[in-house]
């Protein structure tokens, strides 16, 4: 059990008040926590893009790196992970984006749908185009469903080859050897 300090204050012993250990031990710590929560909204200057799902964004004059939410886009040197990042790249590179932020990831991204300034969303549209996956592992939105079994139908993009192999595959086979 947690003994509380001993003070010595003019030669008297004094013990730390419980209110003031309570504050040190539960409140502050909360406090130091919650500065870090992420925003729930927020929009700002696509600066650079990473990959088919990943880009970053100038917030307040910081840059942040933001995963988007509900897709998972070919890795780089995977097939068509350059068109994956082209596309996304032409879709929103200089483009004031505005975020609907869901959590950061365990790499500390922000994960967040992300609306281009005419209301289009950005997973929706690089699903649309065959450039990536709907990421059901984190996501049951049945319109994405939909746009994914539409680009496979069409054979857009990655769809047009025989096999092609979900990033979440082809990341495992990498980390196996």
């Amino acid at each position: 059990m947690f003994m509380p300090a001993r003070v010595s204050y003019s030669g008297k012993l004094c013990y730390l008040s419980e209110m003031v250990r309570t504050f040190i031990l539960l409140i502050f710590p909360l406090v130091f926590i919650t500065s870090f929560r992420v925003p729930d909204a927020a929009s700002g200057r696509v600066v650079k893009v990473v990959d088919g799902d990943t880009y970053d964004i100038l917030l307040d004059g910081v840059q942040s790196r933001i995963r988007m939410d509900a897709i998972d886009a070919p890795e780089r040197g995977q097939d068509f992970g350059t068109a994956a990042k082209n596309h996304l790249g032409s879709l929103c590179d200089g483009q004031i984006i505005r975020l609907n932020i869901k959590s950061r990831d365990r790499y500390g991204r922000i994960v967040a749908q992300s609306f281009l300034p005419d209301g289009r969303e950005l997973g929706a549209e690089m699903i649309r185009a065959g450039m990536a996956w709907h990421y059901t592992k984190y996501s049951s939105d049945p319109r994405l469903s939909k746009l994914e079994q539409q680009a496979r139908e069409a054979r857009r993009g990655l769809w047009a080859m025989a096999n092609p192999i979900p990033p979440w595959e082809y990341r495992k086979m990498k980390r196996n050897g």
